[in-house]
């Protein structure tokens, strides 16, 4: 009795071990057919989600065209007004890998903005650094331009006794040419002195 009941507990043990979990499918294959009975064999399959449009109906066939233009009868039955939950699926799931497509792209757009945020922000603080140097450049420049209108009309010492020496000479130079040209002139071209 002990040994039942413990090889009764290993094997229960084991089957919960070994347990998998499954599901019910709702994928579906409805075969349309030539005939209005349904009574030939099918010329193709249509899978659960297909959508087709009711030409006629009755309890429990319908005639139906499918999207490539072509005609035939099914159970009635399985037509239903609702997208299937696969399909809605697909298309929900679609959607989410589309929206989060949109979620990367504003998040780099958003990581692009930033960085232009703090390239402003640095730029308004070098501006704040460049408009106090442009205050001690023009202070500067007009300490220059006052001190400029005090020397207008004076001349340089540098510039003045080189500028005298030369006009001197040059004067000197002159006048020796004049009197030469004068001296020649009076004696017919002889320099006589």
């Amino acid at each position: 009795m002990l040994k039942r009941a413990l090889l009764a507990i290993a094997c229960g043990c084991a089957t919960s071990v070994f347990a998998e979990t499954a599901y019910v499918t709702d994928s579906l294959r409805l075969g349309i057919h030539a005939a209005a009975d349904t009574s030939d064999r099918a010329f193709d399959n249509l899978v659960s989600g297909t959508a087709v449009e009711v030409l006629e109906r009755n309890t429990s066939y319908a005639r139906v065209r499918l999207a490539d233009g072509r005609e035939g009868w099914v159970r009635a039955t399985f037509l239903v007004a609702l997208k299937p939950a696969a399909a809605r699926l697909a298309e929900l799931e679609a959607e989410i890998t589309g929206l989060e497509g949109d979620v990367a792209s504003a998040k780099a757009a958003q990581a692009v903005a930033e960085q232009e945020l703090a390239r402003l922000n640095s730029l308004a603080g070098s501006t704040a650094a460049m408009e106090v140097t442009v205050q001690r450049l023009q202070a500067e420049n007009r300490a220059h331009e006052e001190r400029l209108d005090t020397y207008r009309g004076m001349l340089p010492r540098r510039w003045v006794i080189p500028g005298i020496v030369v006009a001197l000479v040059a004067g000197f130079l002159a006048g020796l040419w004049w009197l030469d040209a004068r001296i020649r002139r009076r004696h017919g071209g002889f320099r006589v002195y």
